[in-house]
Order: C-alpha cells, then sequence, then structure tokens
C-alpha cells in the first residue's frame, strides 16, 4: 500500500510539474503566433490594430491565429490553472483563495478559447453578429478573468513564504494590466494605439503567468508534503 501511494504521488508530481510548464510555455507560444501570424499579413499594424483582427472572418490566416493562438494556449492555461491550485493549496493556508485564483485563470483560458471558436468581423467591427459578439464576450471574460487572478494573487502569494516574493508584483501586474485595458477602451487621440495598449495589458498578463509558473515549479517539488506556509 505505501509503495502504491508513492507511485501514485510521483504520477501526481509529474502532472503538476507538467501543467505549471503550460504555463510557462503558453505565453511562449502566443507571442510567437501573433508576431509569425503578424507576418504572414503584410501591412499588419500591431500598434494600430488589434490581435483577434489577425484572426478575423476571412483572413487568409485566420485558422492559424484562431486555434495556435487563442485556442491551444486557452487550454494550457487551463492546465495551468489545474496545477496552480494544486501547488499552492500545499504552500499556503487559504485553500479557498488559492482555489478563486485559480477557476479566474481557468475562465481566462475558457475565454481565449471561445475567441478562438468566435471569429470577428474585419477589423473586428461592422456588422454585431453572434459570432462577433461572443468574440467580444470571450476576449473580455479572458481579460477580466486573469486580471483579478493576478490581482488576486498579491493576497494569496503574501500566505506563503515561499511565494511571498509574487505577492507584490502580482498586484502590480494586476493593476497595470487593468490600465492598459482601460486607455485602450478610452477612444479619441489614443484609438490609434489601440492595438499598442491591446499587447502591453496581454504582455503583462502572459507574462505573469509565466513568472508564476515558473516559481512554483521551482518550489513544487521541495514543497510536496511540507506543512502550509
Amino acid at each position: 500500500m505505501r509503495q502504491n501511494s508513492k507511485i501514485i504521488d510521483r504520477r501526481q508530481q509529474v502532472m503538476i510539474r507538467a501543467g505549471l510548464w503550460c504555463g510557462v510555455a503558453a505565453p511562449i507560444l502566443w507571442a510567437t503566433v501573433i508576431i509569425v501570424a503578424g507576418e504572414l499579413r503584410p501591412g499588419f499594424d500591431h500598434v494600430g490594430q488589434y490581435i483577434s483582427e489577425l484572426g478575423e472572418r476571412g483572413s487568409s490566416h485566420s485558422a492559424f491565429m484562431r486555434l495556435a493562438g487563442f485556442a491551444a494556449t486557452g487550454l494550457m492555461h487551463i492546465c495551468y490553472a489545474v496545477a496552480f491550485y494544486a501547488a499552492v493549496r500545499r504552500m499556503s493556508g487559504r485553500t479557498r483563495l488559492a482555489l478563486l485564483v485559480a477557476v479566474l485563470v481557468a475562465l481566462d483560458g475558457a475565454g481565449r478559447i471561445g475567441a478562438g471558436l468566435f471569429s470577428c468581423e474585419p477589423g473586428c467591427r461592422g456588422p454585431d453578429t453572434a459570432a462577433q459578439h461572443l468574440h467580444h464576450l470571450s476576449a473580455t471574460v479572458a481579460f477580466l478573468s486573469i486580471a483579478s487572478a493576478a490581482c488576486l494573487g498579491g493576497i494569496l502569494f503574501r500566505s506563503s513564504q515561499r511565494l511571498r516574493c509574487l505577492a507584490l508584483y502580482s498586484l502590480i501586474s494586476g493593476l497595470a494590466g487593468l490600465a492598459f485595458l482601460g486607455l485602450m477602451q478610452t477612444g479619441g487621440a489614443f484609438h490609434a494605439y489601440v492595438g499598442l495598449f491591446e499587447r502591453l495589458a496581454s504582455g503583462v498578463f502572459t507574462l505573469w503567468v509565466s513568472i508564476t509558473a515558473l516559481r512554483l515549479s521551482a518550489v513544487s517539488v521541495r514543497a510536496a508534503g511540507a506543512p502550509p506556509g
């Protein structure tokens, strides 16, 4: 029985580490797909155009952006969310808060998948079709969920000595990302830079995922079986 328990525990550790590395790899894949998809569209402006325009209806490489960019990274974020909860609950006494943050990360992943399944119209404007409405809704859920996860992470990480170094960084990331999203929605003189603000927000949030995943991966093995804190 004891031997079987050790085997199960080792398998759990392997699955947790695999999920954490999904968190490390997802931002790299996301950035790579955006760059490649942008290069495949001559004249595409990363400063003035939305990321979603790379997967807009009728685009020649729409499937590449929607599947490899949105859907694949969304699935990886969901895997990371499961591993996040499994790892953090061992190092923190805030089990419910850890679950809430993990659920928010998973919602971000689900929102990404939804944004990939439903294309926006050309320019992400025009007729308010069902697909465009669902795309915008999915993207909004994704952004607000990951922003909330980062902000709450500032509280969660303070409850563990091993993760306390992430607390302030997490809070700043959440607030900075929300600030960039606010600038993206302002319009007026800032409208020419919507793509830039969106990429800054996305960059802040995806970097948060990668850095937290790297830290959790570094301490998860040592934390196995250790008391909370």
